[in-house]
């Protein structure tokens, strides 16, 4: 399970070991044991790592590859699967630790009440987990507390990654290869960007939109490390890119930051928004990439709070550029590595080697 925070994890399990003691309340003829503790820990335990790819992670990127019928019938027997797997480990553990007065074979053998039980239970956390995966880890937690239900000014730093040559790819290809190719990189991008702290706010055709809160981006220059980061994990995979796809993919970053507004909006799908000078600049930066041919600009206004720079990262001077939409001008400053270190963001498992991530990636393109 990648997170970072481990805090949600926990709670998860603590939710499953409570609905363990809730069947016990309501259904058990025994009442309160103690044993539905066990129960839920196990079954809720079970299904989220099955979940969450960490273990048969290549048997889930097979099942998702079929048709959809097929996907659906086939994700559910393998749930089933799983919870009944949970209910026979909760079952042992109970009799091992003597809370249970069954046989062995009477304890570790499901029972169709409980078995129903278990099976809506863990539907219920499957679909949370793929809901916040959905709309993105923090997003949903913001909407659940209801944190932007109005407008806040707030600091925040945002990365525009924008992939190269994609237009062209689409024509030679065609639309679904085009796609194919998309989802890959997007894949190969979002370990980086989890290592890294950030937010993936929003995909819009091949571009990529990261956010941090301003302090977590310049702590330890994470937005920047995050940049390299994400170029690093694609150029050590190049292998898998030119056999799958006939070309590595390139991208051109901006990184930007300041005050937003942030809000939640919409009616029917709710979403929340970022409304300020900012999300333009980072957007016309972006642009300016092509136009001085560097892959990476950064404002002054974000180098200004992470100098001095990490090892291996190279900033120039570019001058100041009039953005289109704006009244001033901007010193924008272009970056580069001096060498091609598996750069991590301070405090970020500094000591992990890059190819732990690059397999990862790798096995969540291939789903």
């Amino acid at each position: 399970m990648s997170n970072r925070n481990p805090t949600f994890w926990i709670a998860m399990i603590a939710v499953s070991a409570s609905f363990g003691v809730l069947y016990e309340m309501l259904l058990d003829e025994d009442g309160l044991s103690g044993v539905g503790i066990i129960y839920g820990t196990c079954i809720g335990g079970l299904a989220i790592t099955y979940e969450r790819g960490a273990f048969l992670a290549e048997y889930r990127a097979h099942l998702r590859r079929l048709p959809t019928l097929a996907y659906f019938a086939t994700a559910e027997a393998s749930l089933l699967a799983v919870v009944v797997c949970g209910m026979m480990l909760a079952g042992a553990l109970a009799w091992a630790l003597g809370l249970s007065n069954k046989e062995l074979l009477e304890a570790v053998v499901p029972r169709p009440v409980p078995l129903l039980y278990s099976m809506a239970v863990s539907a219920l956390l499957v679909f949370v987990l793929r809901i916040r995966d959905l709309i993105g880890a923090e997003t949903f937690l913001n909407l659940l507390l209801g944190r932007y239900h109005r407008p806040v000014s707030e600091e925040r730093a945002f990365l525009f990654l924008d992939l190269v040559g994609s237009t062209t790819y689409a024509e030679k290809h065609g639309d679904l290869a085009a796609q194919e190719f998309l989802k890959a990189v997007f894949a190969a991008i979002a370990e980086p960007v989890r290592r890294h702290r950030g937010q993936v706010d929003d995909y819009v055709g091949d571009q990529i939109i990261i956010s941090w809160p301003l302090a977590r981006a310049v702590e330890g220059a994470r937005c920047v490390t995050c940049i390299f980061a994400v170029r690093e994990t694609l150029r050590l995979d190049r292998e898998w890119w030119m056999s799958r796809f006939g070309l590595v993919p390139e991208l051109r970053a901006a990184l930007h930051g300041g005050s937003v507004v942030t809000a939640e909006v919409g009616v029917d799908r709710h979403k929340i928004a970022y409304f300020g000078d900012v999300m333009n600049v980072t957007a016309r930066l972006e642009g300016l990439c092509r136009e001085t041919a560097r892959p990476v600009l950064v404002s002054d206004a974000i180098l200004d709070r992470i100098l001095p720079l990490p090892e291996g990262i190279l900033s120039e001077a570019l001058g100041r550029y009039h953005l289109r939409g704006r009244n001033g001008t901007m010193l924008v400053h272009a970056l580069a590595e001096l060498r091609p270190p598996a750069i991590e963001a301070k405090g970020d498992s500094l000591l992990r080697p890059m190819g732990e991530f690059t397999k990862a990636s790798r096995e969540a393109r291939i789903g």
